[in-house]
């Protein structure tokens, strides 16, 4: 399954919102340096799934704020 993601860095307070087009807004307070912030989103994805961080993968939009997941 692909969904379409918005990643919000650096929030105060983690959590994961559903707007009104389906598409995902993953708020992670980790910094978007190195990596830190997807790592977060995959955490934050796989505990919202039920699932392994990895069954989580990241297709498209490595250094965006929109990005695209697969999840098996």
């Amino acid at each position: 399954m692909k969904i379409t993601v918005i990643v919000h860095p650096n929030s105060k307070k983690e959590r994961i919102e559903k707007d009104l087009l389906d598409t995902l807004h993953v708020y992670v307070n980790q910094p978007p340096l190195e990596g830190k912030a997807n790592q977060a989103t995959i955490e934050a994805l796989a505990f919202y799934f039920k699932t392994s961080k990895s069954k989580v993968t990241l297709i498209k939009g490595l250094k965006s704020k929109h990005k695209i997941f697969e999840i098996d």
